[in-house]
């Protein structure tokens, strides 16, 4: 990796682009062939959703990315349940087919919003995430798409003003600052992998023996939240 500095300093308009099609390439062929009874199952990061439910979820946001259709209340909870409502008579194939188109098209899209719809990217990142680790498959945060997540987490968690924290990563040499750079509060301090951190600032469950810590409360991370 790059140094911790370096990260999310300056934004990148085809950064979000390049993630979701990192993603794109290793989530489609291995869901494809998944059977049937794995899309009915619960998907802990996202109550009362299985992992077809996500999965609508994640095609709608980027089609609606897409085609422009950003209407008042768009991506609210009741929004996000119609569009999976939507989908309900679609099969496993024709979501997974919307989702690969979205995952491909949006990213020329968000690079011209200006940063307005980064989000959007390290979202569908961490929706794969969330499937994956509802089928268990080790590493569900982790992968390719890793070092992209990271500089997006940086510069968001910079942009909205979020509590500053430095990371102190296994792979990295110096820390990964994120959140408020004013210096008008003192960093907390994060001690773990990166995969954990994804999932903190995320709001995903943690193991909590698995990392250190302090100055800094767990809900205050949480940049979906």
């Amino acid at each position: 990796m790059t140094s911790a500095d370096m990260h999310g300093e300056v934004r990148d308009p085809e950064l979000p682009g390049r993630l979701l099609a990192v993603e794109r390439d290793q989530l489609i062929p291995w869901l494809r062939g998944r059977a049937d009874g794995d899309f009915a199952a619960p998907a802990e990061a996202c109550p009362g959703w299985t992992v077809r439910d996500v999965l609508a979820h994640c095609s709608a946001a980027l089609t609606r990315a897409v085609e422009g259709r950003f209407e008042e209340g768009v991506f609210s909870p009741e929004s996000n349940d119609r569009d999976i409502a939507e989908r309900a008579d679609w099969t496993h194939a024709q979501v997974l087919d919307e989702l690969e188109r979205g995952m491909t098209e949006a990213g020329p899209v968000i690079a011209r919003a200006g940063g307005a719809l980064d989000g959007l990217a390290l979202g569908e990142w961490v929706h794969a995430g969330d499937v994956r680790a509802a089928l268990g498959e080790p590493g569900a945060y982790a992968g390719a798409g890793l070092p992209y997540a990271l500089d997006l987490l940086v510069r968001i968690t910079r942009e909205r003003g979020l509590v500053p924290l430095h990371a102190d990563l296994d792979d990295m040499d110096e820390p990964l600052k994120l959140g408020d750079p004013s210096g008008e509060r003192t960093p907390g301090r994060y001690i773990g992998d990166a995969p954990t951190l994804v999932r903190l600032c995320a709001g995903r469950p943690v193991d909590t023996a698995g990392f250190e810590l302090a100055g800094v409360g767990v809900g205050e991370l949480n940049i979906f939240g």
